[in-house]
């Protein structure tokens, strides 16, 4: 960050500058980079420092780093600049958070740099998805810093590594250990927290990440709540919570190593590195990407030359027989263990059920029951996709009909056709145009689905990345529900009542969805209907089962 006098020329300046918005996940990076919390970097990696990172965890000098942190922006806007521009980095909002003078322009082949730094090129994993969509350019250069991203969710817990270093001097604290999650705190997280203060007999920071984590994982307004009433339930003035704007890369062992050096900035003594650190499981298969204690190896391996101690954990179960959490491999054999994992949280949450007090505690049980009530109280999205023809607007339509009667949420439709008129009425049919408007519909049913009323969506949605996309939109705030209308190409040429696919076949219209552009079909839809064996009801009261099976829709005698 520069000083105020210096600030006010650079604002100056950069009326007359290119600019950048800065994009959500970017921003999370450049807030990082201008508080110090990715000390020692001054700015973007540049090229030589970029290939150093990815092929062996070092910067160009030889210093530790090891994750990748360039500013990735479009083939059109590297084109106006060369190296010595100068380039305004704005907030979403318009202000100037920073100048950036570029040093290095180039394009990334992001497989090898995804199978470097992750381990894997499988777009499966969260980080590799999200480095493969975005932007195809990277820059490289130094920042002066203008001014910070402002929040204005929490602000009594957030803090820069130059102010948590002086609160703890304040409060006469030496000896810190940091707790990493992206999750909420229950009993397990919060003895094995304790034992590591313990350990060093020092104090605890809960420091979770607040920025970007992995899809699905629980909102941060409702974790941060949790974490506030597990803090009531510590000895007094032992522990506190702050919280870290990062956006993770899931990135396992590597993100352990470059989580220590974060807390280093921070002014932190020790670090706690547990099972399976940053590891996001593989949606194809439901196993993790790395092994258990790849991170805790990884980190303890780099320790001393970070600066900082590592704390490593196992698992931590409810031993019934001392009524206490023990390491799994302290348990004597035939003692009895007690667990619920988390799939098994979220059934007990979905349906009502009892969540017992030895796995955690009543107020975090409050705040999650809140923001995760019974399905039948939730909002949803149903998401229909299939080439035209296939049935998804008719289908959708009684579905409409069918919930409307049913009358426990309101319902919205966004048909493919309908959302095209009044949404999106200046867009064309290029891929990139085709993903514009199905984000739009994402971001509507996201906001339906918020607000717990029902979204049924009936585009043709042709790319399975951009329905990713959508799903973890609306993941984000309640259920997301993909519905495969598979049909035969021949059916639905049958059913061209617009002629559309006469007009493909001719020439006349191109890049047409099942004729001269793919239709990826759905790799794990919930549902799939058949809609050539299926009348339109048969179709619509399957989906209904389905919900109601779900728990979505409440059985009848609930309802009167």
């Amino acid at each position: 960050m520069v000083s105020s006098k210096r600030a006010q020329e650079l604002k100056k300046e950069a009326v007359h500058l290119p600019s950048w918005d800065v994009t959500f996940r970017q921003i999370w990076d450049l807030e990082l980079l201008l508080n110090g919390a990715f000390a020692p970097l001054q700015g973007y990696l540049g090229h030589a420092d970029y290939e150093g990172v990815c092929k062996g965890m070092r910067l160009a000098d030889g210093t530790l780093w090891p994750m990748p942190i360039t500013l990735d922006v479009t083939n059109e806007f590297a084109g106006t600049l060369q190296i010595g521009s100068r380039v305004a980095l704005r907030h979403p909002e318009g202000m100037v958070l920073a100048v950036l003078t570029v040093s290095d322009v180039w394009t990334p082949d992001k497989n090898a740099e995804a199978q470097s730094v992750l381990g894997t090129a499988d777009d499966g994993h969260p980080g590799v998805f999200e480095l493969k969509k975005s932007h195809p350019t990277y820059l490289g250069g130094k920042l002066e810093g203008v001014e910070l991203p402002t929040h204005h969710t929490f602000r009594h817990l957030r803090h820069t590594p130059a102010e948590l270093k002086a609160e703890f001097k304040r409060i006469g604290w030496n000896r810190i250990v940091a707790f990493q999650t992206r999750n909420p705190m229950h009993r397990a997280h919060a003895e094995l927290a304790r034992r590591a203060a313990q350990m060093i007999e020092g104090n605890l920071l809960i420091h979770p990440v607040v920025g970007m984590t992995n899809p699905g994982d629980v909102d941060y307004f409702t974790r941060v709540r949790c974490y506030e009433a597990v803090l009531k339930h510590t000895p007094a003035h032992s522990a506190m919570v702050s919280l870290l704007p990062l956006a993770m890369r899931m990135g396992g062992p590597r993100e352990a190593v470059w989580h220590s050096i974060i807390r280093k900035n921070y002014g932190c003594t020790h670090f706690i590195v547990g099972r399976d650190h940053a590891g996001p499981s593989d949606p194809k298969t439901g196993k993790g990407f790395y092994g258990p204690y790849d991170a805790q190896q990884l980190a303890e391996k780099h320790a001393k030359e970070v600066g900082i101690e590592v704390v490593s954990f196992e698992e931590m179960v409810y031993f019934e027989d001392k009524g206490e959490y023990w390491p799994v491999s302290k348990i004597p054999e035939g003692g009895r263990i007690l667990n619920i994992s988390g799939t098994e949280l979220r059934r007990r949450l979905r349906d009502g059920s009892d969540i017992p007090e030895w796995f955690t505690y009543p107020e975090v049980v409050k705040e999650l029951r809140d923001r995760y009530p019974a399905r039948s109280h939730q909002g949803f999205t149903l998401f229909l996709t299939g080439l035209s023809g296939s049935g998804k607007s008719t289908i959708a339509n009684v579905l409409m009909a069918k919930l409307m009667e049913i009358g426990t949420r309101p319902v919205t439709l966004l048909d493919g056709d309908l959302v095209r008129k009044n949404l999106s009425s200046e867009l064309g049919f290029s891929k990139e145009h085709r993903d514009l408007n199905i984000k739009r519909i994402g971001f509507v049913a996201s906001e339906i689905t918020k607000n717990r009323g029902a979204a049924i969506c009936a585009p043709i949605a042709p790319y399975r990345a951009v329905r990713r996309e959508v799903r973890q939109m609306v993941d984000a705030v309640g259920a997301f529900i993909e519905v495969y209308i598979s049909c035969p190409i021949e059916v639905c040429e049958q059913r061209d009542r617009k002629g559309l696919y006469a007009k493909a076949r001719a020439g006349l219209i191109k890049g047409f969805t099942g004729i001269d552009d793919p239709y990826e079909e759905p790799e794990k839809a919930e549902i799939v209907i058949e809609t050539a064996k299926l009348s339109v009801e048969e179709a619509a009261a399957t989906i209904l089962l389905y919900l109601e099976n779900e728990g979505f829709i409440a059985p009848e005698v609930e309802q009167a």
